[in-house]
């Protein structure tokens, strides 16, 4: 059996997922250190929670895993400051053309459905 590699950083992938693992571990035991010990002050706590979340990211950020996520939020970071925003007269003209659009939509199936439900009563003579 033989053991795979990461061809660009050379971490193995167990190593990988025992760090993803004790990472969500650590942030586990924080949670259930918050719940259990709940004659500590508040203070102490959220202390103790935001230490163990803290400790459970940066081993997350050794993982291959997480150096991904992290180059993938970095790319979104960039790939949003190239996106460009409509103006305020874009926005309003395009909610006035959706409300105007669902008025009219909303009068047409309103006629659809009185006419087929006339036509239904007419055909089985029901109603008047």
């Amino acid at each position: 059996m033989t053991e795979q590699t990461d061809e660009k950083t050379g971490d193995s992938a167990w190593l990988g997922t025992l760090l993803v693992v004790v990472a969500i571990a650590l942030v586990l035991a924080g949670l259930v250190a918050y719940y259990a010990f709940t004659t500590q002050p508040t203070p102490v706590r959220i202390g103790v929670l935001l230490v163990a979340v803290a400790l459970g990211v940066g081993v997350f950020a050794l993982a291959p895993l997480g150096r991904t996520t992290w180059a993938f939020a970095l790319g979104a970071r960039v790939e949003l400051r190239k996106m460009v925003w409509p103006t305020a007269r874009d926005t309003r003209v395009t909610t006035v053309i959706v409300f105007v659009f669902v008025v009219v939509l909303g009068a047409f199936f309103w006629v659809v459905d009185w006419l087929l439900a006339y036509g239904t009563r007419h055909l089985l003579g029901t109603g008047t």
